[in-house]
């Protein structure tokens, strides 16, 4: 048998790989157009940063150590210009020779990646400016800051690579500003906890402009650059990186009649078959059904493309006899001192496709709080309000985020609920979780919900329900005084039951507290005095840190001591 693999990195070299550990008798050719064969993609923006220093680290294998290790024949600055499906051959560029000439397959995987957008801005295409998809594209942004002295540079776009290169380059001295033409960086996120994140950047110093996009790039005598946003502001700079997003490449597969998806992606069925039954995909170039949403969507992450290739090989030296299963998009990202991550679905793309939910905040402790270093994290889910399914979860931290979403991760995966989550069992000493994990808390709340032993209202509401609702802040008065919501009316949780009688029973109660447990705590209170009570998910602080302003003495309508 003879394989043929267009495109290295990660879901090409791993395919490659496995299916020589299949069958030592095949001939495989993989084919790259870069220098590169397989590399830390992920690594590059801390290359830059010199968090990484060897830039040997970067690499994985080399077409030599491929061929001496796997026997497979790696054609390195080769493009594939051309697939034959009906009389199953390539037709590939030499770049060193330009001589074109053509291979047969009987098994062909398509590992093209993604391309970076570039849209038809003016002085895109000056000099510095950047994409980062390649060890070639860090080379040239290392080189000009070791060389130009870069004081402030550009990052336009707020998904992961640009948070991560303006970290990044802030890291190294650089005054970095955020252009995000969409209404909040990192979209994975909600508005709300992508909120936390804009505070967590803008109090290290980087600019960011949201709901503002890239207009124009001008080049200035000095070797600067002028920038022009899309609302008229105008800035200078020294460099820019451009991060606006991907798109799958699907060149080669659009000439050779594959079918692809609304997204543009190469759909692949659960065994990376595409179309053609000779023709398989893997990583940021496919489309794959979603398992949470009824539709279909790019996956641009490398563990599922790794995965993805291993499940690859596997199906076209054996058959198809192992299933892809789909990514819930299982993220993680360093913002300065937070970590930020996420699973599943989040609210935005739910509702998107009309999937019922409800969200819920909660705020935990990463280990023992009477134990020394335990830090914040809030975590918010989403659930479906009937079977109480778990369907994403999103958390911001500091110490102990990656366990949590890799645990809710696994809940997703497998359709857990709820109730799941309040028996999930974690190694608990002290220094290392609680006794209620953070994980267990979040089920405790939902289930709270869904067994209508709570209500609550949305921090996004807050203000709203404010100016016509009865709003009863629950916490001490020192906090009260500190800053509330406005119209609040400030009853303490422990005076709650001497001031029944001044509470309306006609209208809807809302309470509020510093983070929900006292909050959760008074709803009971009232509930069982037969009142109709709401309270705040994730209290005073998230909302204050979200969609808050601290309210003068002026507004502040009634105190009770």
């Amino acid at each position: 048998m003879k394989y043929i693999i267009i495109g290295a990195v990660a879901g090409g070299a791993s395919t490659a790989a496995r299916i020589r550990r299949l069958d030592e008798t095949a001939e495989i050719i993989m084919i790259e157009k870069g220098e590169y064969v397989s590399y830390a993609n992920c690594g590059l923006p801390y290359y830059i940063g010199d968090v990484i220093k060897d830039r040997n680290k970067l690499f994985i294998q080399d077409a030599a150590s491929f061929k001496r290790r796997f026997n497979i024949d790696v054609k390195v600055r080769t493009e594939a210009i051309e697939i034959h499906p009906s009389e199953k051959k390539v037709t590939l560029l030499d770049l060193y020779t330009q001589k074109t000439y053509t291979e047969s397959y009987d098994k062909l995987v398509l590992s093209t990646g993604a391309v970076p957008i570039k849209p038809p801005i003016p002085g895109i295409h000056s000099a510095n400016v950047f994409t980062i998809r390649d060890v070639h594209d860090t080379d040239l942004v290392k080189a000009v800051i070791q060389n130009q002295k870069v004081k402030h540079a550009t990052v336009v776009g707020g998904g992961f690579i640009g948070i991560e290169m303006m970290e990044n380059l802030t890291h190294l001295g650089i005054k970095t500003r955020v252009i995000e033409r969409a209404p909040q960086l990192l979209a994975f996120l909600d508005e709300d906890m992508a909120l936390l994140a804009k505070s967590e950047i803008e109090a290290n110093g980087v600019v960011v402009d949201v709901n503002n996009g890239l207009s124009e790039i001008r080049d200035n005598a000095d070797g600067s650059k002028t920038i022009k946003l899309e609302n008229g502001d105008e800035f200078q700079t020294d460099m820019v990186i451009l991060s606006i997003g991907v798109l799958p490449n699907n060149f080669l597969a659009k000439a050779a009649g594959l079918e692809i998806g609304q997204k543009g992606g190469v759909l692949v069925d659960e065994y990376m078959q595409t179309s053609n039954s000779d023709i398989y995909a893997v990583g940021d170039v496919i489309e794959f059904h979603h398992p949470i949403c009824n539709a279909s969507y790019p996956i641009y992450l490398a563990g599922p493309a790794n995965k993805q290739g291993r499940i690859c090989a596997n199906n076209i030296v054996n058959g198809n006899t192992k299933k892809f299963n789909g990514s819930v998009s299982t993220t993680i990202v360093k913002v300065f001192g937070k970590t930020i991550a996420a699973t599943g679905s989040n609210s935005r793309l739910l509702k998107n496709h009309n999937i019922k939910h409800i969200t819920s905040i909660t705020h935990s402790s990463s280990n023992a709080g009477y134990y020394p270093g335990s830090t914040p994290m809030v975590i918010k889910i989403a659930f479906d309000p009937e079977s109480g399914v778990l369907l994403g979860a999103q958390i911001i931290g500091e110490e102990g985020v990656d366990k949590r979403v890799d645990v809710f991760s696994t809940y997703v995966q497998n359709k857990q609920t709820i109730d799941d989550l309040m028996e999930f069992e974690q190694a608990y000493a002290p220094p290392f979780s609680s006794a209620k994990d953070p994980v267990n808390m979040a089920g405790f709340v939902a289930n709270n919900i869904m067994d209508k032993v709570m209500q609550i209202y949305n921090p996004e509401d807050a203000i709203e329900i404010s100016k016509k609702e009865f709003l009863i802040d629950v916490r001490t008065p020192e906090e009260f005084e500190a800053g509330t919501i406005p119209n609040a009316r400030n009853i303490e949780l422990d005076e709650l039951r001497n001031h029944l009688t001044e509470i309306p029973k006609d209208k809807t109660i809302y309470v509020f507290c510093e983070v929900g447990l006292r909050g959760y705590l008074a709803s009971r209170i009232l509930v069982q005095h037969g009142f109709e009570v709401r309270n705040l998910s994730g209290g005073y602080r998230f909302w204050k840190n979200t969609y808050g302003l601290t309210v003068g003495e002026s507004e502040k309508a009634f105190t009770y001591n």
